[in-house]
């Protein structure tokens, strides 16, 4: 049998591209979509509401914030058995959330990371600054946690047993890094599996600035670094 799919979208301004995710949205195999508007200040909420997703919200700024936030949602209204977590900006691609799900499905795995650096890419969406970020991180990763991971990517599928002894807690831009090597201090089961990848809908609100690259680089490898020398 199929395990209940809940989906998690964290979203600040994405009033233009929130309507083509949610409508890629497989849901014949998810049982909600939980969008959280994250101190949006364009029509975000209401683009979520009318694509039939739960909106909750969260006025503290950040990715992780609005994670925790839409996780606290699902805690207190009846948890699913794997939740599924995606960009509102368009640029993964929802219908491809099979590819996650069933190895947590079949007993394979615990998590599930949807890898852009193995999968297709559209020419210019993962941007020069996101790739070297990306490969100093799992590099380091390697090194520290003995894991080779090839991205950090946000699409990504865990089940909730495994997600709850995890213990997140990073409210911006570690969230990804803390799941990944929190994932293996704890003995979860990873795999990674190759998953599209399309130029986002507006401008990043990360890698398309300078100091937003900068900001996002260093609290990922600082991640990395105090999670590896605490003890679990």
């Amino acid at each position: 049998m199929s395990p209940s799919v809940d989906v998690v979208i964290p979203a600040f301004n994405e009033e233009a591209s929130l309507p083509l995710v949610l409508a890629a949205v497989p849901r014949g195999r998810v049982r909600r979509v939980v969008v959280c508007d994250n101190a949006s200040t364009d029509r975000t909420a209401a683009a979520a509401a009318a694509g039939g997703a739960d909106v909750v919200r969260e006025g503290r700024a950040g990715y992780g914030s609005a994670c925790l936030r839409a996780l606290a949602h699902l805690r207190e209204s009846g948890p699913p058995e794997v939740v599924v977590f995606l960009d509102g900006d368009y640029s993964d691609h929802p219908e491809e959330l099979d590819r996650l799900v069933d190895p947590i499905r079949d007993g394979l795995a615990d998590l599930v990371i949807g890898s852009r650096t193995l999968g297709e890419r559209e020419r210019g969406a993962l941007l020069p600054q996101a790739r070297a970020g990306n490969a100093v991180a799992c590099w380091l990763i390697r090194l520290l946690y003995g894991h080779r991971y090839t991205d950090l990517g946000p699409f990504r599928a865990i089940s909730w047993t495994a997600l709850e002894r995890l213990e997140m807690s990073d409210p911006d831009f570690g969230w990804t890094a803390e799941m990944q090597v929190k994932a293996l201090r704890r003995g979860l089961r990873v795999l990674e599996r190759p998953v599209s990848y399309r130029r986002r809908v507006g401008v990043s609100k990360i890698t398309g600035t300078v100091r937003g690259t900068l900001r996002a680089g260093c609290k990922i490898l600082w991640t990395v670094l105090r999670h590896a020398g605490r003890r679990d």
